[in-house]
């Protein structure tokens, strides 16, 4: 074999080894570059200046220590805001979880007309959440509202939903829990209905065969065989929910509720620190609590999902 086709093999295979093994590494260095820039330089960057006492714009800080930290747990709005945010967790998922359970099985079902009903469950899904705000603020007003419209329909007194009635507000987190299950809903909807055109229909004709009625199927076959994907919306739904914030800034014009302080959740009170108090220091240690806490529940609902692998 002469030099010439030596040579011109070796440029061959050299060619091949670079298309072939490190071709798709250039594709992946802008992913990777967006990766490095925008999401794992800020997550280290916030746990750093988590530890930098009276951090500044400049970048120049006082000391490093858990004064951060231990100012942000003995805050008394940040306290309320934990709190806030909790019971708001634990009321607007599971609510929004169990509706929308029962409203993709009834959108599942082969009826006529029933792409209307589709429309009507996901419009929420492409509308902007604060114009969606504004009009549900508008439904909520206590004297031109269509909520206390219809309550007075039954004989119940309109209820000041917004307002801070007799200096305090008892309503303001039941609105934003309406809204929040309101809002939930559509997304959860979707991956729910998904879940549900996945299950094999001979579950469902051999139950039926054997003359099992409509709510023993949905109990012993629907439910079961869609408990991997309700623990998937649960715990997509719960992470969102701990970073309500959203849901607030429509009905108060910003504040967080009728008293400005009475409905912080945890994000409201970041921002508010980070942006309005310039105390950034104190707003990355409690984005680094809020981190912990959804990673601490996720992990406890990913453990509880083990149990429920069909």
């Amino acid at each position: 074999m002469s030099e010439k086709t030596k040579k011109k093999n070796r440029d061959t295979s050299s060619n091949y080894i670079f298309n072939g093994k490190y071709e798709p590494l250039i594709y992946l260095v802008p992913f990777f570059l967006g990766l490095l820039v925008f999401t794992i330089y800020p997550i280290i960057n916030v746990v750093i200046m988590s530890f930098k006492q009276g951090y500044r714009l400049s970048g120049a800080y006082n000391g490093i220590g858990l004064d951060n930290y231990i100012t942000v747990l003995t805050n008394k709005y940040f306290r309320s805001s934990i709190k806030n945010t909790f019971i708001y967790v634990f009321t607007v998922v599971p609510i929004a979880t169990i509706l929308s359970v029962l409203i993709a099985n009834l959108l599942n079902q082969k009826i006529k007309g029933i792409g209307i009903f589709h429309t009507a469950y996901f419009l929420p899904m492409v509308t902007s959440a604060i114009a969606v705000g504004i009009s549900w603020r508008f439904m909520f007003n206590k004297r031109t509202g269509i909520i206390n419209w219809l309550l007075g329909l039954i004989g119940i007194a309109p209820i000041d939903w917004l307002g801070a009635a007799g200096g305090n507000a008892p309503y303001n987190m039941l609105t934003v829990i309406i809204f929040g299950i309101w809002n939930m809903m559509p997304f959860t909807i979707i991956l729910l209905l998904s879940g549900l055109q996945n299950i094999d229909p001979m579950y469902y004709i051999a139950a039926k065969v054997d003359g099992a009625s409509s709510s023993t199927i949905f109990k012993r076959i629907t439910v079961p065989l869609l408990a991997p994907t309700i623990f998937l919306t649960m715990i997509v739904n719960m992470i969102s929910a701990f970073k309500v914030y959203n849901d607030v800034i429509p009905f108060w014009a910003g504040k967080a509720g009728a008293l400005s302080t009475n409905l912080y959740t945890i994000v409201y009170w970041i921002k508010e620190t980070f942006y309005s108090k310039l105390r950034l220091g104190q707003a990355a240690a409690a984005s680094i609590i809020l981190f912990l806490i959804i990673l601490v529940f996720t992990l406890i609902q990913r453990l509880i999902q083990r149990k429920f692998n069909y």
